[in-house]
């Protein structure tokens, strides 16, 4: 199927965690194709609204026609819509070329500086709401629109009705207000339909101004809807990524800006990480001597994504490598095969996050000294002076690092009753450590 094409009509944001900015990044990383017309320009940052323009009326149905009579538009998603010209102009060119499109509301900057003019409001009631295939507004919106005060759940669904009745087919009040602070500590979102669904994921504490969760939902939703996916799941899937943002929120100034694009991120880093692993594995059979490094119990190579937490954002050798009849034998490399190897990884993480590989080889003070004479800084752990109920990789790595001058490139022990003597090389990548093991051999 060809690319959903997707287009966003609200305001530029010049601190870029919301509006069309926010809304780009996400079609972007949900793998839709994003065009946009911009309604107004704001000057604003972490203390607010600075400064606003709005596009005049003819240049905002020149950027709408240029859009869908050349690229086309699938699906559409309205935000900022500042004053009543702009939602009768937004409303006219929709309904001619027959656009489904999720309205998001937006009347209030994160901040509280007001972005639609107030008479505008019953413009959008009248021209958009009974247009869109569903409408998402925040609590506030909600009561702007309804004309209700929200408080309660209940509250929040007569709201739903009663903007349902205004002629949205369906409603999407996002509870995030009403919950913060809540013993239950869970954000709640509310479908109506002319049924109602929950959307319940653990509400995520965050401190001061959240820019851009509201627009980043919408945006996911709207690439969902594009996508052939029906409001139910699209909605379901457009709160986990909008969790996820937030989850991952970037510090920015004096606010925390929802991060879209984290898990892309994330998901290309672990391609590159196994990669590396697959290349240093492939450099390790091929290099000359390396099979005299290879330990009793088997050697491992590892490297951590960006930010490990875990054994499963570390990959490695799924059964070590190991010296067989026919050569040098390795096992398939995977996220989460070797806890010892993620233990190695993500220790000496803790001192240095971009030190995130390491592989293990034999220890002889020959090749103790060949890691000195190759200028690769060297440190050790005494293994019979670990304290009963520790790891060893992690009590073992931390003593040694400790005892350093400098963050060591190896780390050895000289084993222990029953435990086989072993060097540890860390380097930046996988590949980084191989470089390494070739300077020692030579």
């Amino acid at each position: 199927m060809a690319i959903r094409r997707v287009i966003t009509i609200g305001g530029s944001d010049s601190s870029g965690g919301a509006g069309i900015q926010a809304d780009i990044k996400t079609f972007s990383a949900l793998g839709v194709y994003a065009t946009s017309v911009v309604t107004a320009v704001t000057a604003q940052n972490s203390r607010g609204v600075q400064a606003k323009l709005d596009i005049p009326v003819e240049l905002l149905n020149s950027q709408l026609r240029a859009v869908i009579d050349d690229i086309g538009v699938d699906y559409a998603k309205t935000g900022m819509l500042p004053s009543s010209d702009t939602v009768e102009t937004v409303a006219a060119a929709l309904k001619e070329y027959k656009v489904p499109f999720v309205l998001d509301p937006v009347l209030r900057a994160g901040s509280g500086s007001a972005l639609m003019e107030p008479r505008a409001i019953d413009t959008l009631v009248q021209h958009l709401i009974p247009l869109c295939r569903v409408v998402t507004p925040n609590l506030p919106e909600a009561a702007a629109i309804s004309g209700m005060a929200i408080r309660t759940e209940s509250d929040m669904r007569d709201a739903a009705i009663a903007i349902h009745r205004l002629g949205a087919p369906a409603v999407i009040i996002k509870g995030g207000h009403l919950e913060r602070g809540t013993a239950a500590g869970k954000a709640v979102d509310l479908i109506y339909d002319g049924r109602f669904h929950e959307l319940e994921l653990g509400y995520i504490v965050h401190e001061g101004i959240l820019h851009g969760g509201g627009c980043s939902f919408s945006a996911a939703l709207t690439a969902e809807l594009a996508k052939g996916h029906d409001l139910y799941h699209a909605a379901v899937s457009a709160k986990e990524f909008v969790h996820h943002a937030i989850a991952h929120s970037d510090a920015i100034a004096g606010f925390r800006v929802v991060n879209p694009v984290h898990r892309l991120r994330m998901d290309a880093d672990r391609y590159r990480v196994l990669n590396n692993v697959k290349h240093a594995v492939k450099q390790l059979k091929e290099m000359k001597n390396f099979r005299e490094l290879i330990p009793e119990v088997g050697t491992n190579i590892g490297m951590a994504i960006e930010g490990a937490s875990d054994r499963y954002d570390v990959a490695a050798v799924d059964g070590r490598i190991h010296i067989t009849q026919e050569g040098i034998h390795a096992g398939c490399v995977e996220f989460g095969a070797s806890s010892h190897v993620a233990r190695m990884i993500l220790t000496m993480m803790q001192y240095e996050p971009a030190r995130r590989s390491a592989i293990n080889i034999k220890y002889t003070p020959e090749l103790v000294y060949a890691c000195e004479d190759a200028g690769l800084v060297v440190s050790h752990f005494e293994r019979d002076k670990e304290p009963p109920g520790m790891e060893t990789m992690v009590w073992g790595i931390r003593e040694a690092i400790k005892s350093a001058s400098k963050l060591p490139d190896v780390i050895f022990d000289c084993g222990a009753h029953g435990k086989e003597a072993m060097i540890r090389v860390y380097g930046n990548t996988a590949t980084d450590v191989v470089k390494k093991l070739r300077r020692v051999l030579n």
